[in-house]
């Protein structure tokens, strides 16, 4: 079920574009979207609070549940909006269902802690700083409340605009705005200037590429079925 390389199996064609394929019979094209999709479904299942492999399991579901109803896609917003508000009721369903507790770490920053790297390949030292830098971040992320996370995550980490996240989360534009200075002064400063938020929670490209084949095998059995 391979997309067919006719022009349009890069990521840069238009959502419209990949979607009308996809409807006219070409299933295959719906790769394309999960691809583009990954990053951001995983960024908030993982800001909501599930761990790596809830995260996994929601985004299938998500994905799955998008495909079956992709001819009610109306394009009164973007798919990447329409994407996120049904993750979204994944995750609250989930929690809603099983009574989800949020996994919170347990690892703590000594102050007196001695560096990993004190001298050698100041390469080396960089990774392993920015390493640990990420993991403050997104531990300081999870301490915050629930509303104020979500609002970050969808805004700084995925790129959606305000409307798009009111629309998400089913608030006014302006408690997005309220939300998200309230969310970045919950946030210690020093460590928001030294890191970019879109990078915290990546869903790497082996994690990417597994999950893709899955949903896809999936796709593909329900249609021979």
């Amino acid at each position: 079920m391979a997309v067919k390389d006719n022009g349009i199996k890069n990521l840069q064609n238009s959502d419209p574009e990949i979607i009308e394929k996809i409807l006219d019979g070409e299933p295959a094209f719906f790769e394309i979207l999960i691809r583009k999709n990954n990053g951001f479904l995983y960024k908030l299942g993982r800001a909501y609070g599930y761990n790596h492999h809830d995260t996994e399991d929601l985004m299938q579901e998500t994905y799955l549940d998008a495909f079956k109803h992709l001819d009610s896609f109306q394009n009164r917003s973007s798919f990447k909006t329409w994407i996120h508000k049904i993750m979204l009721n994944k995750c609250h369903y989930k929690k809603s269902k099983f009574n989800y507790r949020n996994e919170l770490p347990v690892d703590h920053i000594m102050d007196k802690s001695v560096p990993m790297f004190s001298s050698g390949n100041r390469e080396t030292e960089k990774e392993v700083i920015n390493s640990e830098l990420r993991h403050v971040i997104e531990q300081a992320l999870e301490r915050i409340p629930f509303d104020y996370r979500m609002v970050f995550s969808l805004r700084e980490m995925n790129g959606l605009n305000v409307a798009d996240t009111a629309e998400v989360m089913g608030i006014s534009e302006n408690n997005v705005k309220v939300r998200l200075n309230r969310a970045r002064g919950m946030l210690r400063n020093e460590v928001q200037k030294m890191y970019l938020p879109g990078d915290l929670f990546e869903f790497h490209l082996t994690y990417c590429n597994r999950l893709t084949e899955s949903v896809m095998s999936a796709i593909s059995r329900d249609m021979l079925s």
